[in-house]
């Protein structure tokens, strides 16, 4: 059997097993390459993906780390992290934390040998599906630790920290396309990635399959409704204490200093810290509900930073006024990491933080705090700040 009848046997495999993956594999171009791929990767087709696989290492592995194999690198694609890869400063250890991510959602027996699970390092109980900034974040705490003791406490990590130094890890290399890349260019390939996530959704449910928790728990706002919130006027209340100034030229204006050129124009910006509560508790629908707001909050001219958090934080990433977000957490809630977050940033002019209302905190804001209740929720006037609940 040649390599394409091999990739074309797995393929149907992966679609009798896990049919989401199945098609949104057949949807996905596929190439291979022995020169630049040392094991597979995702490389760059435009502004689409493309799989890369080198036909010895396809080769020499079992049909169940082949398996693995695929799905590993459709989940890098579905998690956006060739787009997200370069807000982290340091990419060995970013590489390694999407891995830790993503090695969660396949089965054990698929994963190749030095493939990486959070399993093998209990003794650090690291949270499960945290997202790839808790797994980042945690790995530079450990770094940091062995830097200072000579170990961080745990062998297996004391390991993968000298692997990563050394580069002895599965490695991204193929993503360097993707790290100059300008936002409107990842915006494209995050749109055309959303269908593409979208028609194998469509593909499941018509054949009455199951589509995965993982791909679910993307919230997309497939309409804008009318806002719950007058968030126009809430804002312009918070206009003097804006910490972020904008300069625009405009021909309205006189250039005081060169008679022809166009004058400055200066605005005053809100800079704003929204959290949404990613808790088990709060559910898809609320969700959504949250994201809509969101959206018209940043319609309003704001500058946003979205933070998610259940008993930790999750990720913290900056909001461009996208229809979507990958939900990460849904553990337990936790109020008091958001709050001491926004209490050692000054920058943020206030926290809006969206959730269901089910727990309190006894940590006090230094700022303004509004507290956002879902429509469903029931009132909780315990929260320290202004509460209001979404009602139409």
């Amino acid at each position: 059997m040649d390599k394409q009848q091999s990739l074309s046997k797995i393929s149907k495999e992966l679609m009798l097993k896990e049919p989401y993956y199945g098609f949104f594999l057949i949807m996905l171009n596929k190439l291979w390459d022995a020169r630049r791929v040392p094991t597979a990767g995702v490389s760059k087709n435009g502004i689409n993906y493309q799989l890369a696989i080198n036909p010895e290492f396809w080769e020499s592995l079992s049909d169940n780390h082949k398996l693995g194999l695929l799905k590993h690198e459709l989940l890098h694609i579905a998690f956006n992290h060739l787009t997200t890869f370069n807000i982290f400063s340091n990419k060995k250890l970013a590489n390694v934390a999407m891995d830790m991510e993503i090695n969660q959602y396949i089965d054990k027996d698929w994963l190749p040998e030095g493939g990486i699970d959070i399993d093998d390092y209990q003794d650090l109980q690291l949270d499960k599906r945290a997202g790839s900034k808790y797994y980042y974040d945690k790995l530079n705490q450990f770094k940091e630790e062995k830097e200072k003791n000579g170990t961080c406490g745990d062998s297996g990590m004391d390991k993968l920290l000298d692997d990563i130094e050394s580069g002895n890890v599965p490695d991204h290399s193929t993503w360097e396309e993707f790290e100059n890349m300008s936002e409107a260019e990842k915006k494209l390939i995050e749109k055309q990635t959303q269908r593409v996530l979208s028609e194998a959704k469509e593909q499941v449910i018509k054949k009455q399959g199951r589509v995965p928790g993982e791909i679910e728990s993307r919230i997309i706002l497939e309409e804008i409704l009318p806002p719950k919130f007058d968030w126009k006027n809430y804002i312009k209340r918070f206009t003097g204490i804006s910490t972020k100034v904008f300069t625009k030229k405009t021909r309205r204006k006189e250039n005081i200093r060169f008679k022809d050129n166009p004058g400055l124009k200066v605005k005053m910006k809100q800079n704003m810290l929204l959290a949404i509560d990613t808790s088990g508790s709060v559910n898809k629908h609320e969700l959504n509900e949250f994201m809509n707001e969101m959206h018209h909050i940043y319609k309003c001219g704001v500058d946003i930073t979205v933070i998610q958090a259940d008993t930790y934080i999750r990720s913290i990433t900056p909001y461009k006024g996208e229809l979507d977000l990958d939900i990460v957490g849904r553990g337990g809630t936790n109020f008091t990491p958001v709050i001491e977050y926004y209490n050692e940033h000054p920058q943020f002019t206030s926290l809006i933080y969206f959730t269901d209302g089910e727990a309190t905190t006894s940590t006090m804001p230094n700022k303004k705090v509004l507290w956002v209740l879902s429509e469903e929720s029931y009132m909780n006037e315990d929260l320290p700040g202004k509460v209001i609940k979404l009602e139409l």
